[in-house]
Order: C-alpha cells, then structure tokens, then sequence
C-alpha cells in the first residue's frame, strides 16, 4: 500500500461519525498522515462523542446533509478526497419513507458528484453495499441507482469516481451480534429465522483497510467488491451460546422475516462476466465505455472467476472456532464490552426490549 498517498491531502468524509467513518479516520491518521480530515454528518451529538475519542488537531467537524448541496459546496472547497459513507441505511425505514431515502441516498450522491466536480476533487469514493446487488428493497434500490450515477460521473470531467460494495462488519448498526447477544442475556434465547440462512462477516478494521487499499489502486469507474467470508448464522448463536449461554439457553426458529433472503450477494450472475480477480479484491468493470479503464486493464486482467455469482454461500465459510476468534478478539464475550448497538439495546427497558424485538421480526407478537 502507498503509505503516502494521502499524504498532505484534506479529505472529506459524509457520515464520517459512523463506525466505519470512526475506523477510517483512525487509520487515515495513523498510517497516512493526511492534512486534515473534515467529518460531515447530521447529528451534533455523535461529533460530540467524536470528538473526545479523537484529540487531534487535523480533525475538523462539519454540521450538514448531503442534501444541502449549498452546504456542500462550502466544505468541500479545498478538498482531495472524498468518503461517501452518508445515507440512510435502515431498510424498513425506507420503505416507510420512500422519498426521503431516495433524496439522501440518490439526490445526495448526485449532489456529492457535482460539488467534487465543482471543487476539481481528485477521487471520490463511494462506499456501497451488498443489498445494491439484484435489490428488491428499497434501499437496495437507492444504492444502486448511487452505484449508477458514481460511475457514469467518470465520463464528465478529470474527477476519478469509484464504489467499494461491501457486506455485513461485526458489531456495526444492525448486525446480528449485539442482537443476539441480548436477547441471551434478557431472555436465555436466541431467534433465527433459518437453519440455512448464511452472511457474509467480517472485522469492521478488514473491511476499511479493504476501503483504503481499493481508494489507492482505483483508476475510476471500477466497483471494487470485497473478498468477505461468511458464516451460518445458526453456527453464529451456537458459537454465543456456548461462551456466553448456559444448560437452559435455547435457540428458536421464528421463519424468515418479509423481506429477508437467505444469503447474500456481492456479485451478481449479471456481473460476473465484467468481473476480474485481483488481491483482496474482485473488481467489476463498468458497462459504459471508460477509456482510463480500458487503457489501464487492457492485458492485465485475463484470469476470470469460475463461479455463477459471489454470494455468503460460496465464499469462505467460517467454522463454529474461526467464529469464535473473531468474536473474542474483537472483545463480544467480555461482559462488559459495549459499543453503539450495545449502549442501545442495554439502555431499554423489558417493555421497550420486547417492542424492538417485535418491531424488528425477531419476536412475534
């Protein structure tokens, strides 16, 4: 890795006080050495907390909506690089509020691209998901119509665009984990919805030092696919129950809940055939006509993929002890380990507990 790429640079991060943008900003501090980072979000009280974790001075705090495009223009004046991380990420309330997530994840990627191209922005990278891939939510839809525009926006001026499309990292908003581990706690129980149900898993500290290596060796116009195992999840509360559990701990079956698949996919059937092989990654060449990209690929990329697609169910399947490791390191069986999902799910009263877990599909009513 280019240990001095983002040396002397300013970089922008859009919802920059979430646990990827907390993690990247760690490692951009401490591996490049960048002139100043300016974190961008919505809400005060999460740059509050941002700031007692992080005491350093290339740390600068902006108030804002990737919706305000005024807004935008003013702090991105200056800047080299840009993190797309902000959008609105719950998949019921998108579906709840269809308008306000198409105008945060489409109209503010839009917004994201014309202000870079204003600003003479170096690269922008776009951080996507998994849920972008043959989506049938809407938020899947959102990001990948994102998708759409960020490499459709190489074709307008010198600005270089790129996605990283990633999966579920442990411990983040909305992963199982914390979940599952409080549901042991309160009610000596874990609900899963499908013995064959997989996911794909992996260390919030791997998927951005996958971020930061596809922001390095990007051209612009690739979507940059991480290589992510996966693991059952049923072998996931086994593994919990067994640390954390006791004779009584049980596991329940409640059926798959609306709108959930079985497993995932990172890289369609449809893809497939625009889809190289490189290091961590797999890289997937746009449909549209890049010259950069054909310039840059032509003779380097012969060796394709022999699979259909990449889902949670052909990659690395993790096992019941590689799971286990990965929990332990990351802190899951201490007692007192907290973090944001935790502090969240612990803050509930039983009443209140029991809600969450009906409103979410883990309980029936």
């Amino acid at each position: 890795m280019k240990k001095d790429f983002f040396g002397s640079s300013t970089i922008l991060i859009t919802g920059g006080t979430g646990s990827w943008g907390n993690e990247l900003t760690r490692q951009l501090l401490e591996k490049y050495n960048p002139k100043q980072i300016r974190i961008y979000s919505r809400g005060e009280q999460r740059q509050v907390e941002m700031k007692r974790r992080f005491q350093d001075d290339r740390i600068q705090y902006y108030i804002g909506d990737v919706r305000d495009k005024d807004r935008l223009i003013m702090v991105m004046n200056g800047v080299d690089y840009v993190f797309h991380l902000a959008a609105l990420k719950h998949v019921p309330v998108c579906e709840e509020n269809p308008w306000e997530a198409v105008k945060t994840n489409i109209i503010g990627t839009q917004n994201i691209i014309e202000v870079a191209i204003e600003n003479k922005v170096k690269k922008v990278i776009d951080v996507s998901t998994d849920k972008a891939v043959d989506p049938f939510n809407l938020y899947g839809v959102t990001k990948a119509c994102g998708e759409k525009l960020v490499i459709a926006a190489n074709l307008i001026d010198d600005t270089k665009f790129v996605c990283i499309r990633g999966g579920n990292v442990m411990g983040t908003n909305g992963s199982v984990i914390p979940l599952f581990k409080e549901q042991l706690f309160r009610l000596n129980e874990i609900t899963i919805t499908d013995e064959g149900m997989t996911r794909f898993l992996m260390r919030v500290e791997e998927a951005i030092e996958l971020v930061l290596n596809a922001a390095v060796n990007s051209v612009g116009g690739e979507v940059f696919v991480m290589r992510t195992p996966a693991c059952k999840i049923i072998n996931l509360a086994k593994v919990l129950i067994n640390k954390l559990g006791d004779k009584n701990s049980k596991i329940k079956h409640i059926g798959i809940r609306p709108g959930e698949k079985l497993f995932e996919v990172l890289v369609s059937k449809y893809e497939m055939p625009m889809t190289f092989e490189i290091d961590e990654y797999f890289v997937i060449l746009p449909q549209i006509k890049i010259k950069r990209i054909e310039d840059f690929y032509k003779g380097k990329l012969n060796v394709r993929i022999g699979l259909e697609e990449f889902n949670s169910n052909n990659t690395h399947m993790l096992s019941q002890k590689e799971i286990e490791s990965l929990l332990e390191r990351d802190g899951w069986f201490n007692l007192n380990y907290k973090n944001e999902a935790t502090n969240y799910l612990r803050s509930l009263n039983e009443k209140d507990l029991k809600r969450f877990f009906v409103s979410e599909g883990w309980v029936r009513k």
